[in-house]
């Protein structure tokens, strides 16, 4: 499905969406769909990680409301406080477009604006606070509407009240709809001392969705793999105490960059993406490049659908993970938008139709 100058999203010119963005997958995801609207936008962002940077890069305009915390309690009483926040200070909007984000759908419901709710989470995990993330789970669900993979488990928002008529899926994932407009740097590997590379990032330990000791981390053994298979390696720890797996090895085979580096131009200039968590993989996914997924627990239903259709390969087993790298060839890493393109406009579509039909 494309967008056409006939389409809902293009004729609907005097609405006014308001855009959250509260977390770092947010900022390009939503730019993808802003430009395909094409309507009056307002953008409101949350201080959390590379969210405000991000925002800036994608080419946002937007107000900050509100942050996130280190602290695990007041991480917890910063989502109603940032909740608080945005109601008080609401944008004159028509819509709101959030992802996974049930302090702009409950703003939104308190001032008598729809909300669209976008997510591919459908594993909840009740590490930390499992009473607090039952609750966000039935604020999300309030949303007018929901945008969703079609791999999505639909329960993961009925169970929490929302109506089945409410929910639209399409045909791909988030990531897809992140990287359509992407543009590589021709310039990029320069910043790195080789020019053909594995990117490692280690498992999200100390997260509320992985529950791994340090100790029991993958990565060593993958960094071993990468490198047996003759490999170089872009590293990129999560922690300060992930940079001791890069330590037995000479920086001119792994290396670990002082300074972020965008991960799109990585895993496109990448020969392979191996994660232990999964926006990477599926981004790389989505670029049609090899992937490797070590995440240790149940996947995402987007995930394994991806495996499920050999576009992310998953395994804990290094002596497997190996066997893959070795097994690549160059035809493996060509990237290409095309299926990426088809299913933002997709999801744009979806989402003007939405407007439509919801104010």
């Amino acid at each position: 499905m494309t967008v056409s100058e006939q389409s809902p999203a293009a004729m609907s010119r005097q609405q006014r969406v308001w855009i959250d963005l509260a977390s770092p997958s947010h900022p390009f995801f939503f730019k993808a769909i802003a430009d395909g609207l094409d309507l009056p936008t307002v953008v409101t962002a949350r201080e959390k990680t590379e969210t405000v940077p991000l925002a800036k890069e994608a080419g946002f305009e937007f107000t900050v409301r509100g942050k996130d915390y280190d602290n695990q309690l007041l991480r917890t009483m910063g989502v109603p406080l940032r909740t608080l926040q945005l109601s008080a200070r609401t944008p004159d909007a028509d819509v709101s477009l959030s992802q996974r984000n049930a302090m702009c759908v409950l703003a939104s419901k308190a001032h008598g604006i729809p909300s669209i709710h976008f997510t591919d989470n459908d594993i909840t995990y009740y590490l930390d606070t499992p009473l607090v993330e039952e609750g966000f789970n039935y604020f999300r669900a309030m949303a007018t509407a929901h945008v969703v993979p079609d791999a999505f488990q639909l329960a993961e928002l009925t169970d929490y009240g929302a109506s089945r008529d409410s929910i639209h899926t399409y045909d791909g994932f988030k990531e897809e709809v992140c990287v359509a407009d992407f543009e590589p740097d021709p310039e990029f590997l320069g910043k790195l001392p080789f020019d053909d590379y594995v990117v490692v990032r280690p498992e999200a330990i100390g997260a509320a969705y992985v529950d791994l000791d340090p100790e029991d981390s993958l990565v060593p053994a993958v960094l071993e793999q990468a490198i047996d298979a003759g490999m170089n390696v872009v590293y990129l720890p999560r922690r300060p105490g992930d940079r001791k797996h890069a330590a037995p090895y000479s920086t001119d085979r792994v290396f670990v960059p002082d300074d972020p580096l965008p991960g799109l131009q990585l895993a496109w200039h990448a020969d392979c993406t191996l994660t232990g968590s999964g926006t990477m993989g599926r981004e790389a996914a989505a670029m049609a490049k090899p992937a490797v997924s070590f995440f240790p627990h149940t996947m995402l239903s987007v995930d394994q659908h991806l495996v499920e259709q050999e576009r992310v390969f998953h395994s804990r087993d290094p002596a497997d993970i190996g066997e893959f790298l070795t097994g690549l060839s160059k035809e493996d890493v060509e990237p290409d938008l095309d299926r990426a393109r088809a299913v933002r406009d997709e999801v744009v579509d979806i989402t003007g139709s939405v407007i439509d039909d919801c104010t």
